[in-house]
């Protein structure tokens, strides 16, 4: 799949919005990729997730042995990997602020997993997934995202493999240009408004 068919599924699905929002990161955005919406079809989420797998090589493939995933965001994407690779999937959830295998999930030492995110900014719960997995015994061998948003920067310690990368400006609270200052700022993710 070419980064405009990708494009194509979000202007679809009405997922690539504009605006001024506060994204999860703590950075201002002027766009918003609303993964949600991308994946609430199915068939949409299962085609995004397949031609993600393909991203990655062969031989990276067929080392993983789960996938597991940050909840809120990337449950719907982490499932689809799942899928897409045969194998389980999971996600991990931050009952108290830090991320954490629950439910029942678990890992045995050294299983070879797949960390899938929908949306790669600033990579922070990402790393913090990953540490989660190690901690739970898992060995990650690789990172995937629907979308990479870090302009190339992001460094998880793990090879990346986003399925496009888009890179809209984000700025910092004192940086902002004055046309997106003007408008109020909207957080419109997962994580509770500030």
């Amino acid at each position: 799949m070419q980064d405009e068919e990708v494009l194509a599924e979000f202007r679809a699905s009405q997922a690539l919005l504009e605006g001024h929002f506060l994204l999860s990161s703590g950075r201002h955005s002027a766009h918003y990729l609303q993964c949600a919406r991308v994946l609430m079809d199915p068939m949409r989420a299962s085609r995004l997730a397949a031609a993600l797998a393909q991203k990655m090589p062969r031989e990276v493939r067929q080392q993983i042995g789960k996938v597991v995933s940050p909840a809120m965001g990337g449950v719907i994407i982490g499932h689809e990997m799942g899928r897409a690779l045969g194998v389980e999937a999971m996600f991990v959830e931050r009952p108290d602020g830090t991320f954490e295998l629950r439910r029942g999930f678990s890992l045995e030492p050294g299983d070879k997993v797949l960390m899938v995110e929908d949306v790669v900014t600033t990579g922070l719960s990402s790393r913090e997934a990953i540490r989660a997995i190690e901690q739970a015994g898992g060995e990650v061998i690789a990172a995937a995202a629907l979308v990479d948003r870090s302009a190339g920067t992001v460094d998880l310690g793990v090879p990346f493999f986003p399925l496009v990368a888009l890179n809209f400006p984000t700025y910092a609270e004192d940086e902002l240009p004055p046309e997106l200052a003007a408008k109020p700022a909207v957080k419109p993710g997962s994580r509770a408004k500030p």
